[in-house]
C-alpha cells in the first residue's frame, strides 16, 4: 500500500535513461511518501533542478547527452542539493571519482530498491538535521557515548580512552550519518583544508585504532564500515 504523499513534500528528482529503473524507484520512493519527478538525460536533469528544487538527487552516471559526473560538477557549482549516484560501474575507482565530484553517496547497479531508499533516507536525515547542537554537547552512537567537551567517550560501563584525533574523526564519521566521507575529508577534519593531502593513507591507521578500541571488526563492522576505494562510514544497524 502506498503511503499518501504530502502537497508539500519537497521532491526527489530521479535521473536515469532506463524507464524500468525510473519507474521502479519511483514506486519505492512513493511508498515512502516521497514526491518524485523524472529526468531522462543530462539537460532536463538540469532544467529540473533549477525549476523544481529537489531536495534529493538520484542521479545515474551513464546518461545521454551529458553524463552523471558532468551533471554533478554543475550542480555543485550552482547548488548543495544531497546527489545520490546510481551506476553500472562497480569498481572501487569509479566510485572515488563519483564522490570526488561531490556525490554524497553511491550505489553500483543492480541495486536493492529497499536499500536505495534506506540511503535516500540517511542522506535526508544527514543534511535535514538541525544544526542547534552546540560542539561540546554529549553525542550518542548505538552503546557509546562521547562526551567532547571533557573528552570522554563511554561504551555502555566502560571508560574508552581516545586521542583527540580519534575523537574528530569518530565525531566526523557520526555527524555524517551514513554518508561516506574520503580519507582526505577526514585529514581535513584533523589539519584543516588542504594540510594533510601527502598523509591520506594516516587515516587508516586511525580508523583502525578507533576500531580496536571499539571492539570493532572490519569485516563485521557494528561502528565504521570501510567502502573500499572510497573511504569510511559509520555502519548500518544490524
Amino acid at each position: 500500500m502506498l503511503a499518501a504523499v504530502r502537497s508539500d513534500a519537497p521532491p526527489i528528482l530521479v535521473v536515469d535513461d532506463d524507464a524500468k529503473i525510473v519507474q521502479l524507484v519511483r514506486t519505492y520512493l512513493e511508498r515512502e511518501g516521497f514526491a518524485v519527478i523524472t529526468a531522462a538525460d543530462g539537460p532536463a536533469a538540469l532544467v529540473a533542478l533549477r525549476d523544481r528544487r529537489p531536495r534529493l538527487v538520484v542521479l545515474d552516471v551513464m546518461l545521454p547527452l551529458l553524463d552523471g559526473l558532468a551533471i554533478t560538477r554543475i550542480m555543485r557549482a550552482e547548488s548543495d542539493v544531497p546527489i545520490l549516484m546510481l551506476s553500472a560501474r562497480g569498481a572501487s575507482a569509479d566510485r572515488l571519482v563519483g564522490i570526488n565530484e561531490g556525490a554524497d553517496d553511491y550505489v553500483a547497479k543492480p541495486f536493492s530498491p529497499a536499500e536505495l531508499v534506506g540511503r535516500v533516507k540517511a542522506i535526508l536525515r544527514r543534511t535535514e538535521r538541525p544544526e542547534n547542537r552546540r560542539p561540546d554537547a554529549p553525542v550518542r552512537f548505538r552503546d557509546v557515548v562521547i562526551d567532547p567537551a571533557r573528552h570522554e567517550v563511554r561504551q555502555g560501563t566502560a571508560r574508552l580512552d581516545l586521542t583527540s584525533s580519534e575523537l574528530k574523526l569518530l565525531l566526523a564519521l557520526i555527524d555524517a550519518d551514513g554518508r561516506i566521507l574520503t580519507r582526505e575529508a577526514l585529514l581535513d577534519t584533523l589539519y584543516g583544508e588542504g594540510e594533510g593531502d601527502a598523509m591520506e593513507r594516516s587515516v587508516d591507521v586511525y580508523i583502525r585504532r578507533i576500531r580496536e578500541k571499539l571492539g570493532d571488526d572490519a569485516e563485521r563492522p557494528r561502528y565504521i564500515a570501510t567502502v573500499r576505494g572510497a573511504g569510511y562510514r559509520t555502519a548500518p544497524e544490524r
